[in-house]
């Protein structure tokens, strides 16, 4: 029997060192205990998505789902915000792009807490103990819980949530989200009551690139590129790249039931067989690939190409007697490969770049690891780290520990060291490399991706899934640590120069 995968092509979660799963678990285990049972697959966007540090804070500040319709996304949604609400006392705003959406939510949620105030019908009368107000104003439904939870509901047409302030935002049916909705709404997490706002989002790949749906198609890009390292994002859908594909090829590629069934992991349940069997007929090739196999556009339309002179670059002998002036590092976001740059002075304002080590990584080499940086770098040359890698929560204490030089770049000062790359590259020729296969591909997908709200501002993403910006990633902080911290020598004739002015 045909079953759906039950594993995502995709999953983002961000896994800091110390992180605790202690809230995804009870959620699970709450929705259990009032009947709502959680799939397996629904029961990993739980464990994605409830992730909390150290510091007791989200590791994500970005969640969300796509799985094509009927596949159950709702389900695993309502549990996430039974919890929040009954348990954590959150207030959220849940939206959606039509009212019929927004009004079957608040009746789900309503099996839960009761129609009102001291329900004598309540199916869970603990739960209605908790409730304070229930309003069904058309179109500004509300469930206020004693405890301070609070959900509203409305469609994102109608204004919902503005003026308000809420610790969570849920977007659903993101392919009908637009530009302006996100401006009005997002801003309504900005002063979260917990100070630590999640914004939700879930839906299908949009019909077309246009505004409508083209902030859901800007996020999902930076989740699965890894651009976003504070992304939860859960993904079933078909593995490979509708857009380069020709109608027979495409044509056979949605008969084949294995890719049914890796992008609805309800398939052989909630959805059968025989049901998508139908749609595959009725349905063009292309609209059967974005409704049931969940196949999104290439992330190309993430910006434009950072490099365009990067092949310029290439010299075949660096000298071995340049001075090393620092070393950048950054991991996949599984931790299970390591990227280390290195920049060397090479000349009068120019700065040499090169891939030091790419490699297999296990946190248990973590020692080894900080001892290898520890070789080459003692207490003189500076190590640079996103605050965003993954590297981070690894090296940056136990580096520390040794009293190396290690900087860890802010969100601005990232988007400064992508910014001084390109400019280096493009405009001033101040950059050399080595000609290395896997960097030289990377640099070649890398392209500028646009902060909202900074004009100019832009970080890296990539073009192409097959590519993983880690590599470009450590040798732009490489570079940026030349420039900004590293201590270049003095040569024999400057440090002449220099006592004669100072005599």
């Amino acid at each position: 029997m045909l079953s759906g995968s039950q594993v995502a092509r995709f999953n983002t979660a961000p896994s800091p060192r110390g992180y605790t799963l202690d809230h995804a678990e009870a959620a699970i285990e709450l929705s259990a205990g009032y009947g709502l049972v959680l799939d397996p697959w629904q029961r990993d966007v739980t464990r994605a998505w409830l992730r909390r540090d150290r510091d007791d804070l989200w590791c994500a500040s970005t969640w969300g789902v796509s799985v094509p319709r009927q596949n159950g996304k709702n389900g695993g949604l309502e549990a996430v915000e039974l919890y929040m609400m009954a348990i954590l006392g959150l207030k959220i705003l849940h939206t959606a792009h039509l009212l019929s959406s927004a009004r079957k939510a608040f009746k789900r949620l309503m099996q839960f807490f009761g129609t009102k105030v001291d329900d004598p019908h309540a199916k869970y009368p603990e739960l209605n103990a908790l409730v304070k107000e229930i309003r069904k104003t058309n179109g500004q439904e509300a469930i206020e819980l004693h405890n301070g939870g609070l959900i509203e509901l409305g469609a994102r047409t109608g204004g919902a949530g503005r003026g308000s302030s809420f610790d969570v935002l849920v977007v659903d049916e993101a392919q009908e989200y637009e530009e302006d909705e996100q401006e009005a709404l997002e801003a309504t997490t900005s002063a979260s009551p917990s100070g630590d706002p999640v914004i939700i989002y879930m839906g299908t790949p949009p019909r077309d690139l246009s505004e409508r749906g083209e902030p859901f198609v800007r996020i999902r890009n930076a989740a699965v590129t890894g651009a976003d390292k504070r992304s939860a994002w859960v993904e079933h859908s078909a593995d490979g790249d509708v857009d380069k594909m020709d109608e027979a090829t495409l044509r056979a590629f949605t008969a084949d039931r294995r890719n049914w069934a890796a992008a609805n992991p309800a398939l052989g349940g909630r959805i059968k067989v025989r049901t998508v069997e139908g749609e595959q007929f009725r349905l063009s090739p292309r609209s059967f690939a974005r409704e049931r196999l969940n196949m999104w556009p290439s992330p190309s339309a993430a910006g434009s190409p950072a490099f365009t002179k990067w092949a310029e670059r290439k010299i075949a002998e660096p000298d071995a007697d340049w001075q090393v002036a620092a070393f950048g590092v950054d991991m996949n976001l599984e931790r299970t490969s390591v990227s280390i740059g290195v920049s060397t002075f090479s000349g009068e304002g120019m700065v040499h770049l090169e891939m030091a080590a790419d490699a297999p990584f296990d946190e248990a080499g973590t020692t080894a690891l900080v001892d290898w940086l520890w070789e080459r770098c003692k207490r003189r040359i500076p190590v640079v780290i996103d605050a965003l890698s993954p590297a981070r929560d690894i090296l940056e204490v136990p580096l520390k520990k040794k009293k190396m030089k290690v900087y860890v770049l802010d969100a601005r000062e990232y988007t400064q060291a992508c910014a001084m790359l390109h400019r280096a590259v493009d405009k001033e020729a101040s950059v050399t490399h080595f000609g290395q296969e896997h960097l030289d591909v990377v640099a070649e997908h890398t392209v500028k991706d646009p902060i909202k709200n900074r004009p100019g501002s832009f970080k890296w993403n990539r073009d192409s899934l097959d590519v993983e910006l880690r590599h470009i990633v450590a040798v732009t902080c490489a570079h940026f640590g030349a420039l900004k911290f590293a201590r270049r020598r003095r040569t024999d004739s400057e440090r002449k120069t220099g006592h004669a002015v100072v005599g």
